[in-house]
């Protein structure tokens, strides 16, 4: 939350910023001890057996807090979805199934989970809503190749991915706070 004023957003700019907390749940690479994850996580290489139910079910989750702005009046040209890390795996697995396009989707130090059934879950709101990935070259949690290889797989599959890459660990640098404050202002019109 301390983010939100370093990202230089105009006063025009009337935003909300809603920033869910994942469940408490025993995670499996902790030896099975419970943490804050949106998902049990198995493996951090690519092609291993993955919590499918768990993804879904966090996906659905962030789709309600969606739906839930859209009723209030909020269009959804007006909603961006961000995460880090486990949070921006749940927001490029939601964004590639969108049924309207949002604003934008923000997934920084991340991966795309589930990418075997983006070809056949993929929709053209998903498709029509731009992607911003950020990811650190040192990540020592989620190898850059990870991120790397999820951008490729969606542009690949059509979808527009602004890429940038930060001379950083799995954290958070001044100058991607600058790239995601510029992505938002572009987002939201500013």
């Amino acid at each position: 939350m301390s983010i939100v004023p370093e990202l230089g957003l105009p006063d025009t700019i009337s935003a909300r910023f809603i920033f869910p907390h994942a469940p408490v749940r025993p995670v499996t690479l902790n030896g099975g001890m419970p943490m804050r994850a949106w998902y049990d996580i198995i493996s951090l290489t690519r092609g291993e057996r993955q919590d499918e139910a768990g993804i879904r079910a966090s996906a659905a989750t962030l789709r309600g807090c969606v739906d839930a702005q859209i009723a209030t009046g909020i269009p959804a040209t007006r909603i961006v979805i961000a995460g880090f890390s486990q949070g921006g795996a749940i927001a490029l697995h939601a964004a590639a199934r969108l049924t309207t396009p949002l604003a934008g989707v923000m997934a920084l130090s991340t991966y795309l989970p589930l990418e075997r059934t983006v070809p056949v879950e993929m929709t053209a709101a998903g498709r029509a809503t731009p992607i911003l990935m950020c990811h650190g070259q040192f990540d020592n949690v989620l190898a850059l190749s990870l991120g790397s290889h999820s951008r490729d797989g969606l542009r690949g599959s059509g979808f527009t991915v602004e890429w940038h890459d930060y001379p950083m660990q799995h954290a958070v640098c001044p100058a991607e706070i600058d790239d995601i404050g510029a992505f938002l202002r572009r987002c939201l019109g500013a």
